[in-house]
């Protein structure tokens, strides 16, 4: 399998499903928009934006199966799943906020071999295949040098709909606000994750992800020279929905207030 070439035919696919995320900000209705849960939402547009990529996908790699955040194809493959958000930062899209992000990952068994992230407000695409290097509209990127944690800028994602950890996480919340440049919160993981592969940020921590929120942005992270891992330190970050990422100079430091408060 050529992943370089894999990589930029699905480049093609987020900037199709970016132009019609874009063209319908303006376009969102109460009456298109539903609860999955407390504070979790969905509409026609995540619907109709994975069931393209469904379609597109599934015309480059047709034995592939899918792990998608809105359920639409329940195929499973014997060795390759894509791994899909149609459109992450949902809230944001809903109250005509940026970023949201278009996020898809390919696993080849239990490796994760290539991940895009598209920004289509900001017209970045990130992306990465295995042993190819990370890179955004082309252009080569790397994790940031900082060493030490009073240097960095960190980002997490907020709770909002699993508040079993709300304490500790105001705690390590806390510590990273009074030790570091500051904290940031954009509403899309995926786009946190990006921007650490690129420098811009030093770290993200946050608990309660999914799959489709991280496989692609730990491709970008890794290929850019950084690591990942869960609130343990261990590399079950997509089963047990908690996630560290780092620059990997700072990743000791980093996790010392993970482990100190969850």
């Amino acid at each position: 399998m050529n992943l370089k070439q894999l990589c930029f035919d699905v480049i093609e696919i987020t900037r199709e499903v970016g132009e019609f995320l874009k063209s319908s900000v303006d376009q969102l209705s109460d009456d298109m928009i539903e609860a999955k849960g407390s504070m979790d939402f969905v509409t026609v547009v995540d619907k109709k934006s994975e069931v393209l990529i469904i379609d597109r996908l599934t015309e480059l790699l047709p034995e592939a199966g899918f792990v998608a955040e809105e359920g639409t194809s329940t195929k499973r493959g014997d060795h390759y799943n894509w791994i899909i958000d149609p459109l992450d930062g949902t809230t944001n899209f809903i109250h005509g906020v940026f970023p949201f992000t278009i996020s898809i990952a390919l696993m080849h068994d239990e490796e994760l071999i290539l991940g895009i992230v598209h920004d289509p407000i900001h017209n970045e695409c990130f992306y990465a295949w295995k042993d190819g290097g990370a890179y955004v509209n082309d252009k080569p990127i790397h994790v940031s040098s900082r060493n030490k944690l009073n240097q960095c800028l960190v980002a997490t994602g907020f709770p909002y709909t699993d508040f079993s950890l709300i304490d500790e996480y105001m705690a390590s919340l806390r510590e990273y606000m009074t030790l570091t440049h500051g904290v940031r919160r954009l509403g899309s993981a995926a786009m946190d994750l990006a921007y650490v592969a690129c420098g811009r940020y030093d770290a993200f921590y946050e608990y309660h992800l999914k799959p489709w929120d991280v496989a692609a942005g730990t491709v970008l992270i890794r290929e850019a020279g950084g690591t990942v891992c869960d609130f343990n330190g261990g590399d079950d970050f997509l089963n047990n929905e908690n996630y560290v990422a780092t620059n990997g100079f700072i990743r000791e430091e980093f996790m010392e207030i993970i482990l100190k408060h969850f």
